[in-house]
């Protein structure tokens, strides 16, 4: 089934991102990737594109935090598009403040890679952006 190997492809590139495994990610993408982070280096709404965005944000997550890793805690195959629910963990660089927080992501694929990434901060703006109601709350 294409959408399950889609979570796999999802599954891969999401541990090369907690490595900061540049080249392992962008295997997993198209060449005109682009990543909508809810949050990029403080800043709402920057489009990560390609290598060189990638690199940059690689750079502002080693900035900013000691620790920073992405919890996948659900994962839904919806065809041409893979919902992760999870968690953002990490420590800042500066303050040591640890971070724990709900984080979803909507992947969009292309040809068997992934093409654009948003994110989300709530789980139900990520279910409602990836069209699913939130059942019960």
């Amino acid at each position: 089934m294409v959408s399950q190997e889609n979570v796999e492809i999802a599954k891969r590139a999401l541990d090369a991102y907690n490595r900061r495994d540049l080249d392992g990610l962008l295997e997993s993408a198209t060449e005109d990737y682009v990543m909508l982070p809810a949050v990029a280096g403080g800043i709402e709404g920057e489009k990560v594109r390609g290598r060189e965005g990638m690199e940059r944000q690689f750079r502002e997550v080693e900035d900013t935090w000691a620790e920073f890793r992405l919890l996948p805690e659900e994962w839904r195959d919806l065809g041409d598009w893979v919902l992760m629910l999870g968690r953002v963990q990490g420590r800042g660089r500066g303050s040591s403040v640890p971070v724990d927080s709900h984080v979803g992501f909507v992947i969009d694929f292309r040809g068997g890679k992934l093409s654009r990434v948003r994110s989300f901060l709530d789980h139900g703006e990520a279910l409602r952006a990836a069209g699913l109601a939130e059942e019960g709350g």
